[in-house]
């Protein structure tokens, strides 16, 4: 068996002195681990860290085995992220999000979209309103979309203001003001056709609550998994709050374990 394909390094687990197994998102073949012989040396180290695009070629004798990568890097970008923790903040809350999804099951949309999150992270304001969209779109990829353009109770697509836990679908200022103490916030910058780039501290604090909390019901309570810790860091950082638990940032892919 035999592929080629381009991937974002999301995660490296060190295998016996001199190898690791590297964990990518693909374009074609979804999140996808293989062998990286030789991948803890000099040459290779510097490519495979969380953030990194490559080509690779994928080989293995039958489809179901682990198999080797052959790893060329592309774009790496993470060089330029080490010196953010709220970078390597974003790049552990994305490799935890990517590993939501099922093995080998493509998403080349998704696979788009992390590249194009992770180009941002260097900026807060920019990297925060699509770590939020990322996370809707985890949801929507798992089967767990929200329906945000248009109010469940009367069907206009403006002012919608809050999301109803029970259904995921918008509901509008009007239609919701009797009911506001049960549902969630929608900051203005989440619904379909706005186009606001830096939304307010508060705003984001807003947009990660709701999904958040979608996030923890659907996915990883379902599991048995705890939200990652590192989520709550970075929300801190880019909201600029003081009252949230900060952990030290992640050095490098190489501590990271898919």
């Amino acid at each position: 068996m035999e592929w080629r394909d381009e991937g974002i390094v999301i995660g490296v687990r060190r295998h016996g002195e001199a190898s690791v197994v590297l964990e990518l998102m693909t374009h074609a073949h979804g999140r996808h681990l293989g062998l990286v012989r030789g991948g803890r040396s000099s040459r290779l180290q510097p490519v495979l860290q969380a953030g990194n695009s490559v080509e690779v070629v994928w080989r293995a004798r039958l489809d179901e085995h682990l198999g080797n990568y052959a790893v060329e890097g592309t774009n790496l970008r993470a060089a330029k992220l080490l010196d953010s923790p709220v970078a390597l903040y974003g790049l552990s809350v994305l490799g935890s999000l990517s590993r939501l999804l099922p093995e080998r099951d493509p998403h080349p949309a998704l696979y788009e979209t992390l590249g194009i999150v992770i180009e941002t992270l260097h900026d807060a304001e920019l990297a925060a309103p699509l770590v939020v969209r990322f996370e809707l779109a985890i949801l929507s990829e798992l089967g767990f979309g929200l329906d945000l353009s248009a109010c469940a109770a009367t069907g206009v697509r403006e002012d919608l203001a809050y999301v109803s836990p029970r259904t995921g679908r918008a509901v509008s200022a009007a239609a919701g003001e009797a009911w506001q103490d049960r549902l969630l916030t929608l900051p203005a910058f989440m619904s379909e056709g706005q186009g606001q780039l830096m939304p307010a501290p508060a705003d984001l604090a807003a947009a990660f609550a709701l999904t958040g909390y979608f996030l923890s019901r659907n996915v990883f309570e379902p599991r048995g998994l705890a939200m990652p810790e590192v989520r709550a860091a970075f929300i801190a950082a880019v909201t600029r709050g003081s009252g949230g638990k900060v952990l030290p940032a992640p050095t490098s892919a190489q501590e990271e374990t898919p």
